[in-house]
């Protein structure tokens, strides 16, 4: 199962996660594409740690997303099951392991003094670091996408699973977008893909 997973990772990588998740009591499995999420990690009631990775992420978003659970892995390890999954452990981990990554061998160019500035305080996610994420989609296979950021205010437009909204003004960081069907407003991070109906 392991190898599958180094096959999407680039390859001056290969060798230092081969170490990592060689080290643990650790299923790795890569899932399709799930929208609301790019991996997950839980331990198991077998006492082994599962941790799955989207198949259609880019070679760079996935080493940093198998990274990301695997510092949930090692978080929980040394300090127990009750630190928030988030937290300051997490946190730190996943600088730990992150940083030795950091090099033009493994990333681009481009990427790494976005990769550095979002390192310094990590997310639960880097799609809300917005500069990272684009910079990310820009490695992508299918580059024909349209993200919220790019359209017009007033807008309609469609999600994956057929919402319809319209665009609307943008707030601090995230746009308001009204729900057709329900009349609700929702927050959507500029680089949400969507598709334009109007």
């Amino acid at each position: 199962m392991q190898k599958t997973v180094l096959n999407f990772i680039p390859h001056e990588a290969k060798a230092q996660i081969q170490d990592l998740i060689s080290a643990d009591n650790l299923v790795i499995k890569v899932k399709g594409e799930r929208k609301t999420r790019h991996g997950d990690y839980r331990k198991l009631p077998n006492g082994k740690h599962q941790i799955t990775v989207n198949s259609n992420l880019n070679s760079y978003r996935f080493l940093i997303t198998l990274i990301h659970e695997i510092a949930h892995l090692e978080a929980y390890q040394k300090h127990g099951r009750f630190i928030k999954p988030h937290g300051k452990e997490w946190k730190l981990t996943f600088q730990h392991l992150m940083l030795p990554f950091l090099r033009p061998e493994i990333f681009p160019i481009d990427l790494l003094p976005l990769l550095a500035k979002h390192f310094k305080n990590p997310k639960a996610s880097s799609d809300t670091d917005e500069n990272l994420a684009l910079a990310l989609k820009r490695y992508d296979e299918n580059q024909d996408k349209t993200y919220v950021f790019e359209i017009p205010q007033g807008v309609t437009f469609k999600l994956y699973n057929g919402r319809i909204f319209r665009k609307g003004a943008k707030r601090r960081k995230r746009y308001e977008c009204l729900e057709i069907s329900s009349g609700k407003l929702y927050l959507f991070n500029p680089n949400a893909e969507v598709e334009v109906l109007e």
